[in-house]
């Protein structure tokens, strides 16, 4: 290259670097903007622990440490039990047993074998973190009254994989993060701060319900709880329910529906690619609303109840990218949502729906703030009369404030 080219270049170069400079500096001089492409500001994050403790969970090959945010600040919870190949290997344990799970419920048929991967992955958890991070947290019983602490878990890495909220020893009595705190969870703080903030914020007409139900889909086993589920919703919310049965739970229809609903039950198949996860999607009457489908458009929802089988499991290339149908829901406006890790029982899904709703919807209303605690009981309730079937009641999993 000839040098007169290289200096022009070099000058070109400056000239473009300062034009960024400015043009960043006029976005930062716009009200709101003040952060634009800094990190937050630790003051920024901490109104997401307003409800309680936010406990972030890294791992790393040199030590891994819980994070746990409050209200007034941050404090680092050592944790030596944990170790990064372990998290690894527990990951692909509880995977497997996942995939074993899904191939029996498709056939219809329980396995002690998977049952007792699951319940060794819950035990794994609570002797390698959850348990001490309760302590330091000075939740150490069941809690005597209705009045239960709340967590919020932000998992990184592999873990994002795992249910923390079920880790512990079941067959011991307040030995579970299930008998000590209500847990949701949160894929990043600012996530969080945003859904507290957007209290209020949804367009008038949208306390409505839609509802998406596909009880017949090819290659797939058919799920007669459909339409139990949809005789629930619209049982509860009248004429302030739209139902999108078999055919009518079309692609376009459905995606037009969110727009104009503040509430939203899928109860149909899912399907979750762990391998490119954004191609994942529900399975509606038409192929799949995938992830990108749904991230495509900005909602003001208030709740999403996806009642289908693997919506909350996210990709094993990028698990801190949390890209599943839950996460896609939240990011892209719904405060509330509740979904599964993996396939479940059609009976079970339909009995903690029933359970749920029953306790958040009252003369047509659904009170979405209290959604955690109504799942928390109704898993708690599951586990009581199947304790010795983990894949029964571990799968359910709340995101949002």
């Amino acid at each position: 290259m000839m040098p007169d080219r290289v200096a022009q270049d070099v000058d070109s170069r400056m000239a473009l670097a300062r034009e960024w400079d400015e043009l960043v500096a006029q976005v930062r001089d716009l009200p709101g903007f003040e952060d634009f492409l800094r990190p937050p500001r630790l003051s920024s994050l901490l109104p997401a622990a307003t409800g309680g403790p936010v406990v972030i969970l890294n791992v790393s090959q040199w030590r891994c440490d819980a994070l746990v945010v409050t209200s007034s600040g941050v404090q680092v919870v050592e944790l030596p039990d944990l170790d990064q190949n372990d998290v690894a290997a527990q990951t692909r344990a509880y995977l497997d047993a996942v995939e074993a799970r899904q191939d029996e419920t498709e056939r219809g048929v329980d396995s002690d074998a998977v049952e007792g991967a699951l319940e060794r992955c819950l035990r794994w958890m609570w002797d390698a973190f959850a348990a001490r991070i309760l302590d330091r947290l000075g939740y150490t019983a069941t809690p005597a009254g209705d009045a239960w602490p709340r967590v919020w878990w932000c998992p990184t890495g592999a873990l994002t994989l795992l249910p923390i909220h079920a880790a512990g020893d079941h067959r011991t009595p307040g030995e579970a993060v299930l008998d000590r705190v209500i847990s949701s969870y949160t894929p990043t703080l600012r996530a969080l701060v945003e859904a507290r903030a957007a209290t209020g914020s949804r367009p008038a007409g949208s306390d409505r319900m839609l509802f998406v139900g596909v009880p017949e889909t090819p290659g797939q086993a058919t799920l007669p709880s459909v339409l139990t589920e949809e005789k629930l919703v619209t049982g509860l919310f009248g004429d302030r329910c739209t139902p999108l049965i078999g055919k009518q739970a079309k692609r376009e229809t459905v995606l037009a529906g969110l727009l104009t609903h503040g509430w939203v039950h899928f109860a149909s198949h899912a399907e979750q690619n762990l391998d490119d996860p954004s191609h994942g999607g529900v399975l509606v009457a038409d192929g799949v609303l995938t992830v990108t489908d749904l991230s495509a458009q900005q909602y003001h929802g208030d709740f999403a109840y996806l009642s289908g089988c693997k919506t909350a499991v996210g990709g094993t290339d990028l698990p801190d990218e949390a890209i599943t149908l839950a996460a896609a829901l939240h990011y892209t406006g719904y405060r509330h949502v509740i979904a599964t890790l993996w396939s479940v029982h059609d009976k079970q899904a339909a009995e903690v729906a029933r359970e749920v709703y029953q306790a958040i919807t009252r003369d047509g209303v659904l009170h979405a703030d209290d959604a955690a605690e109504a799942l928390h009981h109704a898993v708690r309730k599951l586990r009581a009369r199947r304790r010795e079937w983990p894949s029964m009641w571990t799968p359910f999993a709340h995101t949002g404030p």
